[in-house]
Formats: structure tokens, sequence, C-alpha cells
């Protein structure tokens, strides 16, 4: 992809013109990510996160992460890699309150993988935000229609799926509900590509496109490390210089957190009863412990905060 093309895209894209403001609830990874190619897209970002310091390591974060587009698109020209980064952060504002993120033109959901909580937060957002907000949710494997059963604008609701880590990973899975109007689902679409991502569409289908193929592959990883067939860094490597992957199936989960893949099995094995999904001990041992990846400093790798 162009290296402009993440700063320019945004301005041609007749998405802009229904979607001017975004806000991000989750100030983790994802949602600091989300917030950031908003923001670099023209848009103004509202983070709403209940943990201060949460919303201060997301800050920190979007800054150095700015700063890295900046080098790479103006080289060593100083004065336009602070002029670019002081824009794009100038149109981010934190909070630790919903209330002051409803009036947006498209809400995004980024928090914990669980069908109740998400469930709640939408419920709340369906009665708060403004009748033409768009609300759609990151989850990487709950049900959308699971997810939206209680909000009455069913007709704007949807997925967007991003990858982790967002500025880097080209890909969003747009997820069509069963509910989801037409106008809603070409906005998603275009707002998606005015942030500089390549959109697919997926229905709402138990993992969407990519959990449902990589679940199987990284659950078959953990499976043979638990036997003892082989150490998580030859899995790694194996895959990485056999068959490209950037990344091996240990790094990965151990970069988006164990946690997460815990529950992603979990909602998966619910869904299909498939038993490719079914629990793993090593990784219930590991997530009981604590040891979630390279968020804790430790998961099936060891880390330096």
């Amino acid at each position: 992809m162009n290296k402009l093309s993440i700063l320019t895209r945004a301005f041609s894209s007749s998405s802009l013109n229904a979607v001017k403001t975004v806000t991000v609830v989750g100030g983790g990874l994802m949602g600091s990510g989300i917030a950031q190619v908003a923001a670099q897209a023209g848009q103004n970002v509202t983070v709403v996160d209940l943990k201060p310091e949460l919303l201060e390591k997301a800050q920190k974060s979007i800054q150095q992460n700015l700063t890295r587009v900046a080098k790479k698109v103006h080289k060593d020209d100083a004065a336009k890699v602070e002029a670019f980064v002081q824009d794009a952060a100038s149109r981010i504002k934190v909070s630790t309150k919903v209330e002051d993120g409803v009036n947006a033109d498209l809400i995004i959901e980024a928090i914990v993988e669980k069908l109740d909580v998400k469930q709640e937060l939408f419920n709340k957002l369906d009665l708060l935000a403004p009748e033409h907000t768009i609300l759609a949710s990151n989850t990487s494997s709950i049900s959308i229609n699971a997810i939206g059963a209680g909000i009455k604008r069913k007709d704007r609701f949807g997925g967007l799926h991003f990858f982790n880590p967002v500025p880097i990973m080209r890909l969003l899975e747009v997820i069509k509900g069963d509910h989801i109007s037409e106008q809603t689902y070409q906005t998603m679409m275009e707002w998606g590509k005015a942030v500089g991502k390549t959109c697919i569409t997926c229905k709402d289908t138990p993992g969407f496109v990519v959990n449902r193929l990589l679940g199987p592959y990284s659950a078959e990883a953990l499976r043979m490390y638990e036997r003892g067939d082989a150490k998580a860094e030859n899995i790694d490597l194996a895959m990485k210089l056999a068959c490209g992957y950037p990344m091996g199936p240990f790094e990965l989960a151990d970069y988006t957190g164990l946690d997460t893949k815990k529950a992603i099995l979990g909602v998966m094995f619910k869904a299909t009863g498939d038993p490719v999904f079914r629990p793993i001990p090593v990784l219930d041992r590991l997530v009981e412990e604590g040891k979630l990846g390279r968020k804790s400093g430790e998961g099936f790798f060891k880390y330096e905060k």
C-alpha cells in the first residue's frame, strides 16, 4: 500500500460525509489502534475506558505509533513529522465516561470478549446515542446477532473486526448481521477503506473468516506442544520458514493475549461443537496463573516489560 494512502484515502472517500466523528469504547491495544487509524484519516475520535491508567497508556502508545508512521512518510523532515503527529493526536480525546462519547457518527466497541458485557454496553449505547449513530463491535468470534439482540437499531448495527496491531494489519472484516441495512453496510465498508483497510464481507458465522480458519491451526499447534511433539520456538520457526507466516502460532497467541485466545476457542466450541475447539489444558493453566502473554510479561515466552 502506498505510504501516503493512509493520509489521503479518507479525503476522497464518500464515507466521511457520513462518518466524521468516531468513538472507540475500550482503551486496550485494539481500541487504541482503531482510534489511531481513524485520527490519521482526519476524523475526530473519543476513546472511552473505565480505567484512567489504560487511557494514559493508550495515549502514549498512539503518540509513539504516530511518530513511526510520520517518519516513514516524511523521512527526515522533522517539521512535517511533528506537524503530522500533532495534527492526528489533537483529534483524539479520552474519557472514563461512555456518555462523553455517545454523540458520534460511529461507535466501535473493543472491550472484553464476553457476550453479556458487550450486550450490556450496546443496550446502553442504543438508548444514549443519536438515532443516526452506527454501532459496531470489534468482536473476533461472538455472534453479531447475539450481541445486538437487545437493541432497537438492528439496521444500524454490524461488526468491524480489526486485526492486531491495527495500524499495521491491512484487513478489516465487515460482518453483516441479519438485520443490517444496505446503507449501513455500505457506510461501514467505505469507512473501512477511508482508514486505509482492505475490507472483506462475511455473514454472521462463528469465527467469521479468519478465526474460523486460524482457530484449528493454533489449537493443533498448542496440542503438539502439550504432547511434547516439539518446542514452542521450533513450531513457530517451522511455520515462519516453511509457510511464510510473519509470526508463529505461539508468538501470535502471546501477542493477542492467552486469555483472548482461550475466550475465542470457548466461543467457537460452544457455537460449533467441533472438538478441534475443545479446551486445551496447557492454555487454561497459563491463563489461571496470570501468564497472558506480552501484556503480562510472560506467556509461552518471557518478555521484558
